[in-house]
């Protein structure tokens, strides 16, 4: 079992940043590719960013490129979504979710483990 524990939203207005966390413990976290997915009100939850177990690559949501920056520290068992200029609609609950493949995924059901999700909003 992997148990994972998001942190780092709140509300931010349109334009500014945040910096989402997202720390692992039970399993060794260099084993697993790590995601972030979002989930805003009344939509399905989509991909947001996805980095390697190795953090040797990662991909991004066509919303998200330019803006969001995925990175892991192995170290710390710890995966980070920096997003800058964000806008109204980012608003959503962000989660994390860790894969047992090497390689990233943008596919929800190839993701084992998931956080309980931090919301950001967003103000225009």
């Amino acid at each position: 079992q992997v148990q994972l524990v998001e942190s780092g939203g709140g509300l931010v207005q349109a334009g500014g940043s945040l910096r989402l966390s997202c720390a692992a413990s039970g399993r060794t976290f260099s084993n697993y590719a790590m995601g972030w997915f979002r989930q805003a009100p009344g939509k399905e939850r989509e991909f947001v960013a996805a980095i390697n177990r190795g953090a040797g690559g990662a991909d991004y949501a066509d919303s998200a490129k330019g803006r969001f920056t995925i990175t892991r520290d192995n170290a710390k068992s710890t995966v980070y979504l920096q997003m800058n200029s964000l806008k109204p609609e980012d608003t959503a609950v962000y989660y994390c979710a860790a894969g047992r493949g090497s390689i990233y995924s943008i596919t929800l059901s190839d993701y084992d483990y998931w956080g309980q999700g931090t919301p950001v909003t967003v103000s225009s």
